[in-house]
């Protein structure tokens, strides 16, 4: 058995540290099953929705989100589907923002997200640093990192965050939800990486994306 991984714009979207959690999440999943393939897909390429058990979007600056953000428009619908569907993706803090409706940088500038999830990200010049503590209902299980980002999200009514802030800020600072959670597709602000931290969540997503195949 193969567990099949994609690693969605990792040439661009891999700040923080964020590559981490690909490695981390290779190394898990030998320790599940015999082997492990590791694709990245990145500009102009097509993304197969039906090709991949595990999906892994990272973070990147704002010139790099918006290039991404405008060759996503062609992915969108291959994410969508496979979100849908029930695959297992993990977004990290640029890629978790362009996986809603829309990013508003501090600059002015809108960039659109693919909307596959009902949230939006305004931004401000201050940014929410530090660490970071949640709970995660679903797993029972808490979860620590760090988060440095000017993004402010706000999910749709309705929409389920990764966890219940106890300690630092989350999604915007105000209504202690951290990330989001939709079906097996999985949104956080961690950063450190979140994966290297929290292996227990790591080894959930594996187990999710073999019990797909």
């Amino acid at each position: 058995m193969t567990l099949r991984i994609c690693h969605l714009y990792g040439d661009l979207m891999n700040t923080y540290g964020d590559n981490g959690n690909l490695l981390m999440l290779e190394y898990l999943a030998k320790q599940q099953t015999d082997n492990v393939s590791i694709e990245l897909v990145s500009l102009e390429e097509n993304f197969d929705p039906e090709r991949y058990d595990l999906v892994f979007f990272g973070g990147g600056q704002d010139f790099e989100q918006t290039v991404v953000a405008e060759d996503l428009v062609n992915k969108g619908d291959g994410i969508k589907q496979y979100i849908e569907s029930g695959g297992v993706m993990l977004a990290i803090c640029g890629g978790y923002q362009l996986l809603g409706h829309e990013y508003a940088m501090t600059n002015g500038t809108t960039v659109k997200g693919i909307g596959a999830i009902d949230y939006y990200t305004t931004s401000q010049n201050q940014r929410l640093i530090g660490d970071l503590t949640i709970y995660n209902e679903r797993f029972d299980q808490t979860y620590y990192g760090y988060e440095n980002h000017a993004g402010r999200t706000y999910l749709g009514k309705g929409v389920t965050p990764l966890g219940t802030v106890i300690a630092g800020y989350g999604n915007n600072g105000e209504d202690l939800k951290e990330g989001v959670m939709y079906k097996n597709t999985f949104c956080s602000y961690f950063h450190g990486p979140l994966i290297v931290r929290n292996p227990s969540l790591g080894n959930h997503l594996i187990t999710l994306a073999l019990d797909n195949q």
